[in-house]
C-alpha cells in the first residue's frame, strides 16, 4: 500500500491552480476550495495506493463451492473514473460481471468493491476491465471471468469534439468467455435484459 495522500501539498498545488486560472482563492465562495478538493482527492483516487494484487487480498472473501457451478452474473454496477489524459471525469459508467465458480464463489458485495476500488484511479476504460480482471482472476483462482465496461467520458462529451451521450463499450473476456462463442453469448444476452 502507498503512503497516505498529502493533503497540505494538494491544498496548496489547488490554490496554485485557482490562481493561474485568474481567481482569487482568498474570495468567500473559494476560501475552503483547496481543503475541500484535497480531501475528495483523497476518497476520489483511494485506489491508486494500492496494486491490483492488495485489492484482491483485501477482498478475497470467498466461499468454498462445489466445481462445475452455474454462471454468476452481476450486472448495472455504478462506477466512475478520471480519464488519465484529462484528469476528466468518466461518467453514467456501469460494470457487468460474469465468471463460471471453479471450487469457490466471491461475496456479490466484494465484486462491487473491487470495481468501485479499480475505478479510483487515473485510468482508461480498457485498463479499467483488464484491472478487475486481473483482479477477479486472483481472488477466484480461474480464467473463467468477463468484464463489461459502458460509459460516458467528459473529455468527449464536456470538451474538444462535445459529442453528447456517445457511449464507450469495453469488453475483457477470459476463459471460456473468450474460447467459447455460445458462453459468451449467453452472458451478452443475460446484461441485455
Amino acid at each position: 500500500m502507498k503512503a497516505e495522500f498529502n493533503k497540505p501539498k494538494i491544498e496548496e498545488l489547488i490554490r496554485a491552480l485557482l490562481i493561474e486560472l485568474g481567481d482569487d482563492p482568498n474570495r468567500p465562495g473559494l476560501l475552503e476550495t483547496p481543503k475541500r478538493v484535497a480531501k475528495a482527492a483523497c476518497e476520489l483516487f483511494e485506489g491508486m495506493r494500492y496494486t491490483n494484487d492488495e485489492i484482491a487480498q483485501k477482498y478475497d472473501k470467498c466461499f468454498e463451492e462445489a466445481a462445475g457451478g452455474n454462471m454468476v452474473v452481476v450486472k448495472d454496477i455504478p462506477l466512475f473514473s478520471f480519464c488519465e489524459h484529462h484528469l476528466m471525469l468518466m461518467y453514467n459508467m456501469h460494470a457487468h460481471i460474469a465468471y463460471l465458480p471453479k471450487d469457490r464463489v466471491i461475496g456479490l458485495s466484494k465484486i462491487s468493491r473491487v470495481v468501485t476500488m479499480v475505478g479510483k484511479r487515473l485510468q482508461l476504460q480498457e485498463r479499467i476491465g483488464s484491472d478487475i480482471l486481473d483482479v477477479l482472476k486472483k481472488i477466484l483462482k480461474t480464467d473463467d471471468i468477463a468484464v463489461v465496461i459502458e460509459g460516458e467520458h467528459s473529455c468527449m462529451t464536456a470538451r474538444g469534439i462535445r459529442s453528447m451521450g456517445s457511449k464507450t463499450r469495453t469488453a475483457n473476456l477470459s476463459g471460456v468467455f473468450k474460447e467459447k462463442a455460445e458462453t459468451r453469448s449467453e452472458f451478452y444476452d443475460l446484461i441485455k435484459k
